[in-house]
């Protein structure tokens, strides 16, 4: 007798906390989207069937769609999160999140130009301020 073994079923809950994960939403933040505890974000996550109008709503709120969550690659999203983190997980070589500048020196910069705008702009109104009073004077 042959031996058979089914697959086994995709756990939707587990997909359905791992799309929300990666969209950096808390259960907390998808129970108010949802308008609903968060034990019963809680209660969803840790089910492993959810039905097909309980998936759309979860992913209406989550900005996606219900066969995103369904077609979510768990392996093929771990193996993409370590090949494209470095070894300490913090930076990512997709991506630089490193600024390159201090942005306060940047901003130091900006203002010290505005401050030598102003000052350039004040002057040139006293020039002129002073063209006219010297045009009208003449003139009384």
């Amino acid at each position: 007798m042959e031996h058979t073994t089914k697959p086994r079923p995709k756990h939707m809950g587990r997909k359905v906390r791992h799309m929300r994960e990666l969209l950096n939403l808390t259960q907390d933040d998808l129970a108010e989207k949802m308008d609903m505890s968060q034990q019963t974000v809680s209660n969803i996550e840790s089910s492993e069937e959810v039905d097909d109008e309980q998936l759309e709503k979860v992913a209406k709120a989550m900005g996606v769609t219900g066969d995103a969550i369904k077609n979510l690659d768990e392996n093929a999203t771990v193996y993409n999160i370590i090949t494209t983190h470095d070894q300490k997980g913090g930076n990512t070589s997709a991506y630089n999140y490193n600024c390159t500048f201090n942005a306060l020196d940047k901003m130091m910069e900006v203002i010290d130009k505005n401050e030598k705008l102003y000052r350039e702009l004040l002057k040139e109104k006293d020039e002129k301020v002073a063209m006219l009073e010297k045009l009208l004077g003449g003139k009384k």
